[in-house]
């Protein structure tokens, strides 16, 4: 497969990034997939081990996509995140790696005792104490 896509479409209604590339190929990258691989410093941080788990994505979705020369795209999401620059190149490897990409952020999440749902801002927990 090319790395150079051919065609990007994003579908706002599913949340999912298309690409076509020149040999027929597509690949459909959804919405939390991207945000929570996103090349930006704020998920991948500074240098190795200073990587940050991106958790209640699930909802999340692209609002834009935006060339970057002839070399990249850089993609906003509703929660405000708008730092990512995805290369040619790294669009392809999330493309190629997908699943063992999507079974490893599972595995660290349930590691981390962490969800993909988002906090709900409704919900308190109360303490009280029990009258004496």
């Amino acid at each position: 497969m090319s790395r150079i896509p051919a065609g990007i479409r994003l579908h706002q209604a599913s949340g999912v990034l298309a690409l076509e590339y020149p040999d027929g190929d597509e690949c459909r990258l959804e919405a939390e997939f991207l945000r929570v691989h996103s090349p930006s410093a704020e998920v991948r941080g500074h240098g190795p081990g200073q990587e940050s788990l991106q958790t209640g994505k699930r909802k999340v979705r692209l609002t834009g996509v935006e060339a970057v020369g002839n070399y990249a795209i850089k993609l906003s999401f509703d929660d405000g995140h708008d730092t990512g620059i995805y290369s040619w190149d790294y669009l392809h490897e999330l493309c190629s790696r997908k699943e063992e990409l999507w079974r490893d952020y599972l595995d660290r999440l349930r590691a981390a005792r962490a969800s993909r749902d988002p906090a709900d801002p409704g919900v308190q927990i109360l303490r009280f104490r029990q009258p004496e």
